[in-house]
């Protein structure tokens, strides 16, 4: 696919990172030449300068040829104006990065309106933040957890305490793909243990701090968290959360509709007004969350769960680590611009979630999407362990591929690949070895492979 990325800054940088790898002829384009030369250096993509919102500057980065234009910008206003000007230069799709409550819950709504600008779609960051967030809050003991087949299937990861009643047993004596509570429900797929990657087999023997990530669907998911981990809650009923920002306003609402309470702690007066206007049912704090005192008064040791929102990622991440002395509560910790990920790993952070991450994820997952109506099988992916691994999720399209029809126990499969999760007409399918895939099934993948497109790449 021909793609222009407009605004080279933290989110442009990491979608043209991602999407350079996959094959993509890809062009950015920023007013800072600098920052254009920097990228084109490092990646194997072409660059031009000047204002995205220009149309000559626009037609020299070849937008009547363009399979999609991505506007991440600084401004809402002129991310909208740069996909109005791209739809009536030829551009076949466009993307807007929009932070504005406003203007995303208007257009959103109003279909004519994303027709007349020629939007295919509209990223939010701090409400795929919030999200992201309140998928973790939903079970506190996960550090991590992913969404596949329209939601049906979710990919959750945790880790092993060294009193853990895995430890020292192997899956296949433990009931994980067969028997117990998991019969059927749920598949351990990937173990990460120090720097190793492992696709497990029914021989492997866990060990105390192996990060475990195991497949299930969502209403299943409680009930065997509750066997994972006996002493955690299997859902979170308070939540604190630290900093008034949009997406605590986003986080807030959500939980909300899920009868979570929820307090808000937030120094600025006039945004503690706004807050109680738009979340009556929240408990809305006025005061300095770095005044330990109040972090105390206000029950930081009854919590399920703790966000931290402040605006600096060092306050974010001092307050997690303070509230993890007071609390046995999940954590989850926002980071913008921190970039030493090597060390932010070592410190002792339940969840640590990046906003320009999840939106570069978001586009790129919208790009496979397109790509796939045009011939690649891959409906999503996910990065795992630092990239280090991926989940994907493939929609079969054929009939005639080699895998499909074939019980699984007669295919001969890559190393280091797992087959997940089969899901046939809305209902996951834990496979075993006399299952197959058919037609229009979506197949999740967990692989250390990189660069799967079409299913049949997952035979060696």
């Amino acid at each position: 696919m021909k793609i222009i990325i407009i605004g080279c800054g933290k989110v442009g940088r990491t979608i043209a990172e991602q999407l350079d790898g996959e094959g993509h002829n890809i062009t950015v384009v920023d007013k800072n030449p600098r920052t254009v030369n920097r990228l084109t250096e490092h990646l194997d993509i072409m660059g031009v300068e000047g204002d995205g919102a220009s149309r000559s500057v626009l037609f020299e980065a070849g937008v009547e040829n363009a399979d999609l234009v991505i506007a991440v910008a600084d401004a809402d206003e002129l991310n909208l104006y740069i996909c109005l000007l791209a739809h009536c230069s030829g551009a076949k799709n466009t993307i807007a990065r929009v932070r504005n409550p406003v203007y995303h819950k208007n257009i959103t709504e109003s279909q004519s309106m994303r027709k007349a600008i020629g939007l295919s779609l509209m990223i939010n960051p701090e409400k795929i933040a919030a999200l992201e967030m309140s998928r973790l809050i939903r079970f506190p003991s996960a550090i991590e957890v992913d969404s596949f087949a329209r939601g049906n299937v979710e990919l959750y990861t945790l880790r092993l305490a060294g009193d853990h009643f895995l430890v020292g047993k192997k899956i296949a004596d433990i009931g994980l793909l067969k028997g117990d509570v998991f019969k059927g429900e749920s598949r351990i797929c990937l173990v990460e243990r120090d720097d190793e990657i492992i696709i497990p087999g029914g021989n492997f023997v866990f060990a105390p701090g192996d990060k475990v990530s195991f497949i299930c669907t969502p209403s299943k998911a409680s009930r065997i968290f509750k066997k994972f981990n006996k002493s955690a809650p299997a859902k979170a009923k308070n939540v604190l959360i630290i900093g008034g920002s949009r997406t605590a306003y986003y986080l807030a609402d959500i939980l909300i509709e899920s009868n979570i309470n929820v307090k808000i702690i937030e120094k600025l007066p006039e945004r503690c007004a706004e807050l109680s206007d738009l979340l009556p049912e929240a408990n809305i704090i006025r005061g300095d969350a770095l005044n330990e005192e109040l972090l105390d008064s206000e029950g930081i040791d009854k919590m399920d769960a703790i966000v931290t929102l402040m605006h600096l990622d060092e306050e974010n991440i001092m307050l997690s680590l303070y509230a993890r002395q007071k609390s046995d509560a999940k954590c989850i910790t926002k980071i913008e611009r921190i970039v030493f990920d090597n060390i932010v790993d070592t410190m002792p952070l339940d969840s640590v979630i990046r906003p320009r991450e999840l939106t570069a994820e978001s586009i790129v997952r919208y790009v496979r999407a397109v790509k796939n109506s045009e011939g690649s099988n891959v409906e999503s992916l996910y990065k795992l362990v630092d990239g280090r691994a991926e989940a994907l999720e493939f929609k079969i399209n054929s009939k005639d591929s080699p895998v499909v029809g074939k019980q699984l126990k007669t295919l001969k499969f890559k190393n280091n690949l797992q087959i997940a999760c089969i899901t046939r007409k809305g209902k996951a399918i834990i496979p075993k070895g006399e299952d197959t895939i058919e037609p229009d099934d979506l197949v999740i993948v967990v692989t250390t492979h990189k660069g799967l497109q079409k299913i049949d790449d997952i035979l060696d």
